[in-house]
């Protein structure tokens, strides 16, 4: 782990259970945008950013109503060191909140994005994701953090999902700031089961606010 990005900071999951003392948990990032939508790098360039911090895994997350045509056979065809997670966010229409979705082997994940963005209080979090739901899209975490600060207020048990820690990266001010630390094989699908069962860890660089 970079000496620049040490955790400052660990909170298990939400709904966690027990794992045991790991030699090397996997670090990566959920949520990450490239020149196929607002990103300001190719995404290749994005993932030499997360190689270079000592990442795992790493899902590219473009916006569904700018990504080209050819998005998914770019990302297919990449061949980056770290695991790659091809991912999309999703915008839900109805309420114009923002749904990451990333696909593993043959699991997929779903998260509520940034709700800090959007200013919500818990009830009107819990409500959307109610909504989402019943609308036939699975949620399966929250993050609680926007652009890779913490926030607080969406760390409670009050939204009875696991709560994940990304950086939302656009430029590079924003690539480290914030990730999770996952004790599973290398495995995509693996990965995502963790995530969901909320077996992993937050980490956030020195400043990010992390909890104590």
């Amino acid at each position: 782990m970079s000496a620049t990005h040490r955790v400052c900071g660990w909170r298990r999951s939400g709904r966690s259970a027990h794992i045991g003392d790991p030699a090397v948990p996997l670090r990566g990032n959920l949520h990450a945008h490239s020149l196929f939508s607002d990103g300001v790098r190719s995404a290749e360039q994005v993932i030499a950013a997360y190689e270079a911090l000592g990442y795992d895994f790493l899902a590219i997350t473009d916006h569904d109503d700018r990504v080209p045509p050819h998005y998914w056979r770019a990302l297919a065809a990449l061949r980056p060191q770290l695991l790659l997670f091809r991912g999309i966010e999703l915008d839900y229409r109805p309420l114009s909140q923002h749904v990451g979705r990333v696909y593993g082997d043959r699991e997929v994940l779903h998260v509520l994005n940034h709700p800090a963005r959007y200013n919500l209080s818990l009830d009107e979090t819990t409500r959307r994701v109610a909504v989402i739901r019943g609308d036939g899209l699975a949620i399966d975490a929250v993050e609680v953090t926007d652009t890779g600060h913490y926030r607080p207020q969406y760390d409670t048990d009050v939204i009875r999902l696991p709560k994940i820690a990304t950086d939302d990266s656009h430029r590079e001010p924003h690539v480290g700031r914030a990730w999770i630390e996952v004790e599973a094989p290398r495995d995509r699908d693996a990965i995502i089961r963790s995530i969901k069962a909320g077996d992993f860890r937050l980490g956030f660089a020195p400043g990010e606010g992390a909890p104590g």
